[in-house]
């Protein structure tokens, strides 16, 4: 590649923007004869502009103080050239403007930084999770508006104390819904994602330091609510007499006996049960969430609601479910808890717990299984899901005393009949 031959930096006067004695003052760049000018944004009388020197002569505070910006302008400018030469980038008179004022790749802005991740992860990302990162955005603008009186901040700016900063915010500024201030956990799924478009940006060398380094996403661990057997009963038995309750709780029943999420559900068609390698039917699907094949046997409880709805397909594009948006589904939800007189605090991915804990592993499947059948890429996420319920320990504990009080009798035995 061609390096630069000449370089020069000058500071002149626009006299054609002249008023009352005067002129703003531009630096003019040229590299190789080719010039880029920049404003800086200050103007000077023209009858103590020396040409020369390019400087004032007047010897006021402001003529003194005008010289040193001048002087550090220079420098600044210098130093941009000595950066772009030793980065190996192309030396023009444009991309030491670009440096200079901020515009170049290594003085990007953060909200550059959420626009270049949303645009470039549209496809990549579900629409879910994409629409989280537009609300962390919102909180972005809003939090550099209100409190940092910016619209925008670049990202060598960017500092411990600014997560600090914004991680109050969101503690006490009120959410976007309503006046409350979002729970701990709330304001660390913003923070998750921002440090996330940090790591972006380190990868992108668009910042030289993450300011995460030293800061710790700190949640609170929920005990996330899920149907005891007695409870999972009650819910299968009883009919209500609301049509979309009744509906709401078929499906969630549903999910209780095959794990599978709202998405999958709801997306769930014909085609998606088959004969299995048993000769009985199972549920072949991909997890909308991160596209691992899912197969799960279908249980008798979960095939009984499949046949209550074997007319619905036929209206509804091959889709097997009546399910109605996620929003409905867990408002329904509240009311048949209390119709049912279960006193739960109940989402429709409790259903998805209820599989895992109440369903499978409190009946002794393997915890390996119950990871394949729910889609889950690694066992310490199943873990998430594994209660062990109360009777399960002392089901476990009464065969171990079993077992050992056997290993007694049978040790007893063996010393009487050596005597």
């Amino acid at each position: 590649m061609r390096t630069s031959t000449t370089f020069s930096i000058h500071f002149w006067l626009s006299l054609a923007k002249q008023k009352d004695g005067f002129a703003p003052i531009y630096a003019r760049i040229t590299v190789d004869g080719k010039r880029a000018e920049i404003s800086l944004q200050r103007q000077t009388s023209v009858t103590y502009w020396d040409t020369k020197a390019k400087k004032t002569t007047a010897r006021t505070a402001d003529g003194k103080a005008l010289n040193t910006y001048l002087d550090q302008v220079y420098s600044k400018l210098l130093r941009c050239h000595k950066q772009l030469s030793s980065d190996f980038e192309l030396v023009t008179a444009k991309s030491i403007k670009a440096r200079f004022i901020g515009q170049d790749e290594r003085h990007k802005s953060l909200l550059e930084l959420v626009t270049y991740h949303n645009e470039n992860m549209i496809g990549v990302l579900k629409a879910g999770t994409l629409k989280n990162y537009f609300t962390t955005e919102r909180y972005l603008k809003r939090f550099l508006v209100r409190k940092k009186k910016t619209n925008d901040v670049y990202l060598k700016h960017l500092t411990y104390s600014f997560i600090i900063d914004f991680e109050q915010y969101l503690r006490k500024g009120p959410s976007l819904q309503n006046r409350n201030p979002l729970n701990n956990n709330g304001v660390m799924k913003h923070l998750e994602r921002l440090r996330k478009l940090m790591n972006l940006a380190m990868d992108l060398e668009w910042l030289d330091k993450n300011p995460f380094d030293r800061f710790k996403l700190k949640f609170n661990k929920y005990e996330k609510a899920f149907l005891s057997k007695q409870e999972l009963k009650i819910f299968e038995n009883t009919q209500l007499k609301e049509k979309k309750l009744q509906t709401v709780k078929d499906i969630f029943v549903f999910s209780c006996y095959t794990g599978l999420s709202y998405s999958d559900v709801k997306g769930l068609k014909a085609d998606n049960v088959s004969r299995g390698i048993d000769g009985a039917y199972w549920i072949f699907t991909r997890r909308e969430k991160n596209e691992q094949p899912v197969k799960v046997p279908l249980l008798d409880e979960a095939s009984k609601i499949l046949e209550t709805y074997v007319e619905y397909p036929i209206e509804n594009n091959g889709k097997l479910l009546p399910v109605f948006s996620n929003q409905k589904v867990n408002l329904y939800l509240k009311d048949i808890c209390k119709a049912l007189e279960v006193d739960k605090n109940l989402t429709f991915h409790s259903a998805r717990h209820t599989f895992a804990t109440t369903v499978t592993l409190s009946n002794g499947v393997p915890i390996e299984t119950v990871s394949k059948m729910l889609g889950h890429t690694k066992i310490s996420t199943t873990q998430i899901y594994a209660r062990v319920i109360e009777a399960k320990v002392s089901l476990d504990m009464m065969a171990l005393r079993s077992k050992l009080n056997d290993s007694d009798i049978h040790l007893e035995k063996r010393k009487s009949s050596v005597k």
